[in-house]
C-alpha cells in the first residue's frame, strides 16, 4: 500500500464527551480547567524490567484518548507521562544483575519508549523523571508538615509519613474506610503512627548506593512512590489539572495516596481519574511475577506492530483483554481486511488538506467514554458498504467510504496510510521480495549443476531487470538490490 502523510484533516460532528469518572463512579461530562486545553497525567512504568504486552495496554489506550481529545474536539493535549527510575524493585533487580541502578533503569526506559513507538503512540509532551524532581518533593512534604498531615520518623531514620486519619477524606477516591484497610507495606511500620500511614520519603539504609539518596531536611534518602507523581503532576501541569490516567491495579494504594497527599496540601489535583482494564493470561493478571509475559519484541517478531496495535486498541479502554492462542493472528487476518479493502477503493492516501468526516455514529461511540468496539462497528460497516460499491462498480462512493475509514482508523492509531507503518510496510515487501529471489536463485544453482548455463544466465538477466544484483562467491550466490546510480544506469543501458 502506498503511505502517506496523515496530514488531511478529520472532521467530527459535534457530541458532547462523557467519561467514566473511577472517583465519582459514573459517567461525567468532560469539561476541561481551561478553555480549549487539556492537562493529563499517567503513570508510566516503573523500570526495572523489560516491557511486555501487558505493561504498555495504558499506554495505548490514553493515546487514543489524547487522539479524540485532539481530533474529535480540538483540544490542545498537554500530556505528562512519568518516569519512575528509582524505586525498591529497581535496586534489587540491578544489584541482582551486578549493573549500576542508574544503568539498568535507564536501559529499560529505553526498551519501553522503543516498544511504544514501535506500538504508534506518540510521544508525550513531558516525561519527567522521579530523580530530577526531588526539590519538588521536598517542597510539598514542607507544605504536608505544616499543615498537620505528615510528620517525620522519631526515630532517626529519615523517613517521612503521611498521616492518613489527619485527612478525613482517606480513601474517598476507593470508597474505602480507613479502619477496613491493610497496613501500609511502602516502609518499615516502626516509625509510624498508624500502620496505614504511607511513606513520602525513605530514609537511606545500610546497603543501599550511596548514589540512590538525596540530601533533605529530612535526613537523606530517596523518593516515596506515591509523592513522586503527586511532585511531577504539580510541576508540570500546576495545582488542578484535567485527567489522572493509569492501570485499574494503580487505584489502591498509589492513586488514592496521590489525591490525599496533593489535596490536603491544598492542591485541586485532578478533576477526573481514568483508569484502564489488564491485559490477562488464564484470567490473571500479565505479570512478571506470574511467568506469564509476552515481551513486545519478541511478540513483533511474529506479527506485525500494526496488528498488535489493533489488538491492544479493540476494546473500551476499562475492559479486560483476555490473551488466548490465535489472539494475534485474528488481529492480523483484521488489519489484512482492512487493508485489502483500502488498496482496492483508494489506491492513495488523502491530499494534504483534504477534510474527511466521519460517521456520526463512530463520533457518538467514541464520545461515548472511548467506546471503541462501537466505533470499530462503525469503521467494519463502512467496510462492507465499500465493498458492496466495489461490486456494484461505484467507484466513486467506494472512495468516499474509504476516506472515511481511514480518517476514522486514524483517529484510533491504525491507519495504514500512516507513516508510522510504512517501514513496516517496507519490511514486508523486501521478505516477499527476499523468498521470490531465494527460489529462483535455487532454480538457477541447479541448472547450472546441470550445465544449462542458457537457463542460468536467462534467470540471471531477469533478476538484474527487476533490479536485483547477483554475486557469485565461493560459498553461492548472494544477492542486493541495486542503488538508484545503479539502476538509472541498467536503464540506460536497456
Amino acid at each position: 500500500m502506498t503511505s502517506g502523510e496523515a496530514a488531511f484533516t478529520v472532521r467530527i460532528p459535534r457530541v458532547t464527551l462523557q467519561l467514566f469518572d473511577s472517583a465519582a463512579g459514573e459517567l461525567r461530562p468532560f469539561e476541561p480547567v481551561r478553555p480549549g486545553q487539556v492537562g493529563m497525567y499517567i503513570c508510566g512504568l516503573t523500570t526495572q524490567g523489560s516491557p511486555h504486552i501487558g505493561h504498555v495496554r495504558f499506554a495505548v489506550a490514553f493515546d487514543i484518548l489524547r487522539r479524540w481529545l485532539e481530533t474529535g474536539h480540538g483540544y490542545r493535549v498537554t500530556l505528562v507521562r512519568n518516569v519512575t527510575d528509582i524505586d525498591d524493585k529497581i535496586l534489587a533487580k540491578s544489584a541482582e544483575h551486578d549493573v549500576p541502578w542508574q544503568e539498568w533503569s535507564y536501559r529499560h526506559e529505553r526498551e519501553t519508549n522503543d516498544a511504544l513507538d514501535l506500538l504508534g503512540v506518540a510521544r508525550p509532551s513531558y516525561e519527567p523523571r522521579a530523580t530530577g524532581h526531588v526539590t519538588d518533593m521536598v517542597d510539598l512534604m514542607e507544605i504536608l508538615i505544616e499543615k498537620g498531615h505528615a510528620y517525620a520518623a522519631e526515630d532517626g531514620s529519615g523517613d517521612v509519613y503521611f498521616d492518613v486519619r489527619s485527612w478525613p477524606e482517606y480513601g474517598s477516591l476507593t470508597r474505602q474506610k480507613i479502619d477496613d484497610m491493610e497496613a501500609a507495606a511502602d516502609a518499615d511500620p516502626r516509625g509510624k503512627r498508624d500502620p496505614r500511614d504511607f511513606a513520602l520519603w525513605k530514609g537511606h539504609k545500610a546497603g543501599e548506593p550511596e548514589s540512590a539518596s538525596w540530601p533533605t531536611p529530612f535526613g537523606a534518602g530517596r523518593p516515596g512512590w506515591h509523592l513522586e507523581c503527586s511532585a511531577m503532576a504539580r510541576r508540570w501541569l500546576g495545582d488542578e489539572f484535567d485527567i489522572h490516567g493509569g492501570g485499574i491495579d494503580l487505584r489502591f494504594p498509589h492513586h488514592e495516596n496521590e489525591q490525599a497527599q496533593s489535596r490536603a496540601a491544598g492542591l485541586g489535583f485532578a478533576r477526573y481519574w481514568l483508569h484502564n482494564g489488564w491485559v490477562t493470561l488464564g484470567g490473571e493478571k500479565m505479570s512478571k511475577s506470574l511467568g506469564n509475559t509476552l515481551a513486545i519484541g519478541e511478540i513483533t517478531k511474529k506479527v506485525r506492530p500494526l496488528a498488535l496495535r489493533y489488538y491492544l486498541s479493540a476494546v473500551n479502554y476499562r475492559a479486560t483483554i483476555e490473551y488466548h492462542d490465535g489472539a494475534l493472528e485474528e488481529a492480523s487476518a483484521t488489519i489484512d481486511r482492512l487493508e485489502t479493502f483500502l488498496e482496492r477503493a483508494l489506491p492513495q492516501p488523502p491530499e494534504p488538506g483534504e477534510f474527511v468526516t466521519v460517521p456520526a455514529a463512530f463520533a457518538a461511540a467514541m464520545d461515548d467514554d472511548l467506546n471503541v468496539s462501537g466505533a470499530l462497528s462503525v469503521v467494519f460497516e463502512t467496510i462492507r458498504e465499500g465493498n458492496t460499491a466495489l461490486d456494484e462498480g461505484d467507484d466513486e462512493r467506494a472512495a468516499d467510504l474509504a476516506l472515511q475509514v481511514v480518517a476514522m482508523t486514524e483517529v484510533l492509531g491504525v491507519n495504514p496510510f500512516d507513516p508510522q507503518w510504512s517501514s513496516e510496510g517496507n519490511d514486508r515487501s523486501h521478505d516477499a521480495l527476499g523468498q521470490v529471489v531465494e527460489v529462483l536463485l535455487a532454480t538457477r544453482k541447479q541448472a547450472r549443476a546441470s550445465r544449462d548455463f542458457q537457463t542460468a544466465d536467462a534467470i540471471r538477466d531477469q533478476l538484474t531487470a527487476a533490479g536485483v544484483v547477483v554475486e557469485d562467491t565461493p560459498d553461492g550466490a548472494r544477492w542486493s538490490l541495486m542503488s538508484a546510480a545503479e539502476r538509472a544506469a541498467q536503464q540506460t543501458k536497456d
